[in-house]
């Protein structure tokens, strides 16, 4: 258990990591044990661990706790570090659109590079790279709590120090996507231990159902006020006045802020806009991808039909017409210009008054 007393989608010892089976959630509590970066991958692509922050976190500690076994390794530092660099490029391939698998792995991959550089034993490489990747899982829940304290103070101020804020979110984006605590869910999170959160609002997510098999598994267990509606009740929830924010995670946030998550988030988006209702992303940095300069250049995963075909996110029985062709992308991207704020550990990036854009690169450079 973590810290919140939420469940932990990762286990880590070093030489050891155990991931919660979150397709088996919210009915069957199991966990799958990771030896090596082709479990880690197939745990990824099969969607065992999902949100990005936890993708990335846990496929780096996958290669660590291959490494930590190759006691045997005869190669030379460079040949180490070789290694770890083709089994990060691995993992990479295994969901390409989450930006923070490719942030991690490069910056991994620079770091034994440069150990490499200096160091006499490859076993040196390896302990390296286990340390980093380590530290990722600590760090990451200390930026959780940041994002979720900047994001609570933020919609204060924004909604006039109301006492009663009610929010949507899409998706999971808490302590099951990270590893704990959560990006979104946690803004929502310390809204509540504030006592200003009235209630929050979670969609089912079709077609995998993050939001009512995880969403609404983690805010029953924290014992937040909390209610599901379908996807297609968002529009109508926000029509009665029940939200005043829409909060959401991101997967890729290029450098003029169009943001890349979870299949619907436009359209919640687009919702909230003709609504007048606020809408957020929450995200650590490592989610920005500066290299790209709008949304159009964001590669969009597609899955297969059978989520689609299929009940229970494809793994149950069929439920559309045989021959039906299917279009299944796990991901759209919300244009910047529907985005009121961004909110991150480092703070909140807003939009300049003169032009209402982001200047992330400017913000994430004074940050530093």
């Amino acid at each position: 258990m973590g810290e919140s007393g939420a469940l932990q989608s990762i286990v880590y010892h070093r030489g050891s990591l155990r991931l919660l089976d979150q397709r088996k959630l919210p009915l069957e509590v199991a966990y799958i044990d990771v030896k090596c970066s082709a479990d880690g991958w197939n745990a990824i692509r099969d969607m065992v661990v999902r949100g990005a922050p936890a993708i990335a976190i846990a496929a780096a500690l996958a290669l660590a706790v291959e490494v930590s076994g190759l006691e045997d390794f005869t190669g030379t530092p460079a040949e180490a570090a070789a290694f770890v660099s083709e089994k990060l490029e691995y993992l990479v391939s295994s969901r390409p659109t989450a930006v923070n698998l490719s942030d991690a792995a490069t910056k991994l991959q620079s770091l034994v590079s440069r150990t490499a550089e200096t160091e006499k034993d490859a076993k040196a490489i390896f302990q390296a790279y286990i340390d980093a990747a380590e530290t990722m899982l600590v760090d990451d829940v200390a930026d959780n709590k940041a994002i979720g304290s900047h994001g609570a103070e933020f919609l204060k101020q924004k909604l006039g120090d109301s006492k009663h804020i009610s929010v949507l979110t899409h998706c999971n984006t808490g302590s099951l996507a990270t590893a704990g605590y959560g990006t979104a869910l946690g803004v929502i999170r310390a809204l509540h231990s504030g006592g200003i959160l009235e209630k929050a609002f979670c969609t089912e997510t079709r077609p995998f159902n993050q939001g009512s098999r995880l969403t609404a598994f983690e805010l029953v267990h924290d014992k937040i006020p909390a209610t599901l509606i379908s996807d297609s009740a968002a529009a109508a929830l926000m029509k009665n006045g029940c939200v005043q924010a829409v909060i959401v995670g991101a997967d890729r946030i290029a450098a003029n802020g169009d943001t890349a998550n979870k299949i619907g988030t436009y359209n919640l988006a687009i919702s909230a806009k003709h609504h007048d209702v606020q809408f957020y992303v929450a995200a650590p940095i490592t989610s920005i991808d500066l290299s790209l300069p709008s949304g159009d250049q964001i590669v969009i995963e597609e899955r297969s039909p059978k989520e689609l075909l299929n009940s229970e996110g494809g793994l149950g029985k069929q439920v559309a017409a045989s021959g039906i062709s299917v279009w299944n992308p796990a991901f759209d991207v919300t244009p910047a210009n529907l985005i009121t704020a961004i909110i991150t550990e480092k703070g909140v990036v807003t939009k300049s008054d003169a032009d209402e854009t982001f200047n992330i690169k400017d913000f994430i450079q004074s940050a530093k």
